[in-house]
C-alpha cells in the first residue's frame, strides 16, 4: 500500500546538488521557450532529479520555498526545477475519489472528498455517460484540492472473482473494461487535470503482487489484458499510464522495454508519461531504457543511479532526454503549471448527487419472485445484518478508500424515503460491529410486528491481499446462512417477503442459497450516497438497470483460472519456486469469465451481462453495415411495461470456424438507452472494426481475421440473445505484430 506522505509544493530556490545555480534571470524558462530550449539547458544532475519523484516529508531550507496553502497528504509528486521555471506536480489517489486526509495540521477545516461508486458499479451500469460524470467529480476535486494527476482508473481485468482489487476494476471482459475507463478519463481530465490508467499490466492477485511473476501467453496478453488499455488509450488518452509491480513472463513490467515502449508507445501511438508503481528502488537503468519516465515514491539512489551511469557510457543520454521531454510534455498541462489557485473547497454537495444517480445507474436486480420490489413506502421493516447499519460498506480499503464526509446507510436511506426501519433492531444493532446469528424465534417475533425483511450480506477487501474461498468470504457463513433460513420461513409463514441486499465489492457465491429471498439486490459497495441509492430502488423511484459486468458461477470451482489462483499467502514468506506465489501460470488463457462458460455450456449462477428491470422492453430492426474500417449496428429499443426505465443493448458477435479455437460469442460493442417512458422507443447506434472480430496467432505473432459470415447478435445478457443478423467478410486479413514479452 503506498504511504501518504506529507507533501510540500515549493517555487524559489533549486533543488540541492543542481549545479549550484540559482540564478535564473539567463536561464530558459517552461512555457516561456520551448520544452527543447529548457531541456538543453538542464543539467544531467536535473534532468536525473526530473525522473526520479521526490518522496521527501517536508522541504527544507535548502530545497525550496513552502508555499503555505499547498501543504496536502498525496501518494506522491514530481520535483521542482525552479531556475528553469519548472514546478513541482502532485499525484493523489485513487479509484473511487481524491484520497487526501481530511484533517491538516495546525488547520481547523476539514477537507473531505466525494465517496463515489466503485469501480465495479460504474462499469455494471453500461453506461458511458455514467462514467464520464463520475470522472468529472473526481477530476474536480484533484483540481480544487491543489493535485494534478488522479491515480485512477484502476482497470486490471476480472481474471478471478477472489482478487482483492475486484472492486477498484470495471470488468472481466476488455470491451466493457476498456469503454467505461475510458470515459472516466476523459470526464476526469475535461477539469485541466490528469489520470493515470493503472495497473499496466497483469497485476491481477495482490498476493505477493510486487514480486510474482505473471506468466501469460501472447494471445491472452493480446485479446484480454492490454486490450482494455488500448481501448481506453484510443478513447480517453490518459496523461499518464501506471506500469504495475509483478513481473510479466520474468520481466518487470517497469523495466519491460517491449511492452512499454514497442506495445504502448508503437503499437497503440500512445504520447503520455509512464510512471511506476509505488515501489523501492529497482533496475534503475533498464528502467529508463524502457521509457518508464518516472520512479515513484522515488529514492535519491535512483537519482545517482542514473547519473553514474551516463556518466560511465552505460545509458545513453539521448534516452534520457527523451524520457525528460515526456516529463515536460506533461508538466505543461498541469494545473501547477498554470499556476491555478486551488480553492480547497469543491462542491461536495452537488458531487454527491452525481454519486448518487451514478449509484442508481448501476445498481442491479438479480431476483424479484412475484414482483416484490418496488415496496410501498409506510411500511415496517425487520433490517438485519449490521451492513445494514453502522457497517455498510461504501468501498473497499486501500487506495481505493476515501475520506468521506459522511456515509448514508440502508437504515438512514430507508428511513429517509419514509419507511419504517425497526428501531428496536436498530438498538441490537448499534453496538455490534459483527453480524448477529438470530434463531427461529426471534425472527417469527420480528415476522410478526414487521412488514417484510431485508437482510444485508456484506464483504470486504482491499490493497495487499487477496479474498479465499471459504466461508464468510466466497460463500455464507454458517451463521449467515442459518440467519437467512430462519428469517424466510418466519416471514414467509406469514405471507410476507424476504429480501436480500449484496453489500459486496466481489462476486461471491450465490447458487445455494438464492432460492431462499424473494428478491436480491446487488448495489456492490456504492459510495457516500449508497443507503439512498438502494431506497431510490426501493421505493420504485428509480427502475433498475444494471447489469453484470462478470459472471457469477455456480462453484469457486468452475472457474478456470481457480486452479492457478492463489488460496493463501504461504504464511507471508514469499517463494519464487512456488506456483501463485512466486509464479502464476495464466494457463486457462483465453478462457476468462463469460468466454469459458458460455463457450463451453457451462451452467452459471448468473450470466455475464445479466439484470433484471421493473418493465420490460423489445428489440427490433436490426441493422448491420460492413465497412472496411468501420462495422456499425442498429436496432431499436421499445418499453413495452408499464413503467419508465433503460435497458442495455449488448452487441455480440460469432466469429466463423478458422484456424484457431475462439469463444463463441464476445462482446463487441454496448449502448444504453435513455429513460424510456411506456411505449417510448429509441434507437441504437453501436460500432466496432473489422479488426475487432480478430484472432491473435501466438505461432505467427499474427492478428487474423477470418473471411467467413460473421453473426452479430444482439442480448439483455450473453445467454439471452433477442436478434440476430449476418455480417460478411469476403476477405480475411492477416497483420503481424512484434512479441509482447
Amino acid at each position: 500500500m503506498k504511504k501518504t506522505i506529507l507533501l510540500t509544493l515549493f517555487f524559489g530556490l533549486a533543488l540541492a546538488g543542481e549545479a549550484g545555480v540559482t540564478d535564473k534571470s539567463h536561464a530558459p524558462q517552461l512555457g516561456k521557450n520551448s520544452v527543447d530550449e529548457v531541456l538543453k539547458a538542464m543539467t544531467l544532475e536535473e534532468k536525473a532529479e526530473l525522473l526520479v519523484g521526490g518522496n521527501y516529508a517536508v522541504v527544507d531550507g535548502k530545497k525550496g520555498q513552502q508555499l503555505p496553502e499547498a501543504a496536502i497528504g498525496a501518494a506522491g509528486m514530481t520535483k521542482a526545477i525552479p531556475r528553469l521555471g519548472i514546478p513541482c506536480t502532485v499525484l493523489t489517489d485513487g479509484p473511487a475519489g481524491v484520497r487526501i486526509p481530511a484533517q491538516r495540521e495546525g488547520d481547523q477545516r476539514t477537507y473531505y472528498a466525494t465517496g463515489n461508486p466503485v469501480g465495479t458499479l460504474v462499469a455494471s451500469s453500461w453506461n458511458t455517460e455514467s462514467a464520464e460524470a463520475i470522472g468529472k467529480n473526481m477530476g474536480n476535486e484533484v483540481l480544487e484540492y491543489g493535485c494534478d494527476v488522479l491515480l485512477a482508473p484502476g482497470m486490471c481485468i476480472h481474471r478471478n472473482p477472489l482478487c482483492g482489487r475486484n472492486f477498484e476494476y470495471f470488468s472481466e471482459d476488455p470491451v466493457l473494461s476498456g469503454i467505461m475507463a475510458g470515459n472516466e478519463i476523459l470526464g476526469v481530465q475535461s477539469n485541466g487535470v490528469g489520470t493515470s490508467a493503472k495497473h499496466f499490466v497483469c497485476n491481477n492477485q495482490e498476493t505477493f503482487r510486487t514480486q510474482n511473476n505473471s506468466i501469460v501467453g501472447q494471445r491472452a496478453l493480446r485479446e484480454l489484458y492490454l486490450k482494455n488499455f488500448e481501448l481506453a488509450i484510443k478513447i480517453g488518452n490518459p496523461w499518464t499510464v501506471m506500469s504495475s509491480y509483478n513481473l510479466l513472463n520474468g520481466s518487470y513490467t517497469q523495466a519491460d522495454k517491449a511492452l512499454l515502449h514497442d506495445w504502448l508507445r508503437g503499437e497503440t501511438g500512445y504520447k503520455g508519461m509512464v510512471m511506476t508503481d509505488w515501489t523501492d528502488r529497482r533496475n534503475t537503468v533498464d528502467q529508463v531504457n524502457a521509457e518508464n519516465d518516472l520512479m515513484e515514491s522515488g529514492r535519491d539512489t535512483q537519482v545517482q543511479d542514473i547519473v553514474n551511469a551516463v556518466k560511465a557510457g552505460q545509458l545513453p543520454m539521448a534516452i534520457v532526454d527523451r524520457n525528460v521531454r515526456n516529463m515536460l510534455n506533461y508538466i505543461v498541462k498541469t494545473p501547477h503549471f498554470r499556476h491555478y489557485k486551488a480553492s480547497n473547497a469543491p462542491d461536495l454537495k452537488a458531487h454527491a448527487l452525481v454519486a448518487r444517480k451514478a449509484a442508481t445507474d448501476g445498481i442491479i436486480l438479480l431476483k424479484n419472485d412475484g414482483n416484490t420490489l418496488p415496496l410501498a413506502t409506510g411500511q415496517k421493516i425487520a433490517l438485519f445484518g449490521v451492513g445494514s447499519y453502522k457497517g455498510f460498506l461504501a468501498n473497499g480499503w486501500g487506495s481505493g478508500e476515501v475520506n468521506k464526509p459522511y456515509v448514508v446507510n440502508i437504515y438512514q436511506g430507508l428511513k429517509a424515503a419514509g419507511y419504517q426501519p425497526d428501531e428496536e433492531m436498530a438498538e441490537i444493532y448499534e453496538d455490534a460491529d459483527d453480524d448477529i446469528n438470530f434463531g427461529k424465534t426471534y425472527a417469527e417475533h420480528r415476522a410478526s410486528v414487521d412488514d417484510i425483511a431485508i437482510m444485508t450480506i456484506r464483504r470486504n477487501a482491499g490493497e495487499g491481499s487477496d479474498r479465499h474461498n471459504r466461508p464468510g468470504d466466497w460463500s455464507l457463513s454458517k451463521g449467515e446462512l442459518n440467519t437467512m433460513k430462519n428469517i424466510a420461513d418466519a416471514f414467509h409463514a406469514k405471507g410476507k417477503k424476504f429480501i436480500v441486499v449484496l453489500n459486496i465489492g466481489g462476486v461471491i457465491e450465490t447458487a445455494s442459497w438464492k432460492d431462499i429471498p424473494d428478491a436480491i439486490l446487488l448495489p456492490w459497495q456504492p459510495g457516500e450516497e449508497g443507503g439512498n441509492a438502494i431506497a431510490d430502488m426501493i421505493t420504485g423511484k428509480v427502475c433498475p438497470s444494471g447489469r453484470l459486468p462478470m459472471t457469477f458461477p455456480i462453484a469457486y470451482e468452475d472457474i478456470p483460472s481457480s486452479k492457478n489462483f492463489p488460496k493463501d499467502d504461504n504464511g507471508g514468506v514469499f517463494d519464487k519456486s512456488k506456483s501463485t506465489i512466486g509464479y502464476t501460470k495464466y494457463e486457462e488463457g483465453i478462457w476468462v469469465g463469460y468466454r469459458y462458460f458460455d463457450t463451453f455450456h457451462k451452467p452459471v449462477s448468473y450470466p455475464f451481462g445479466y439484470g433484471l428491470s421493473y418493465t420490460s422492453f423489445s428489440f427490433k430492426g436490426l441493422k448491420v453495415n460492413y465497412g472496411k474500417q468501420l462495422c456499425k449496428a442498429v436496432v431499436t429499443v421499445t418499453n413495452t411495461g408499464k413503467v419508465a426505465g433503460k435497458e442495455v443493448a449488448q452487441l455480440y458477435v460469432a466469429a466463423p470456424k478458422g484456424n484457431l479455437e475462439k469463444p463463441g460469442k464476445e462482446l463487441k460493442a454496448f449502448a444504453k438507452t435513455r429513460v424510456l417512458q411506456p411505449g417510448e422507443s429509441q434507437t441504437l447506434t453501436m460500432t466496432f472494426r473489422p479488426m475487432d472480430l480478430a484472432s491473435f496467432d501466438e505461432g505467427t505473432n499474427t492478428w487474423v481475421l477470418d473471411p467467413g459470415s460473421y453473426q452479430v447478435m444482439i442480448g439483455e445478457s450473453v445467454e439471452n440473445i433477442k436478434l440476430s443478423s449476418p455480417m460478411k467478410i469476403a476477405k480475411g486479413v492477416q497483420k503481424k505484430v512484434p512479441t509482447v514479452i
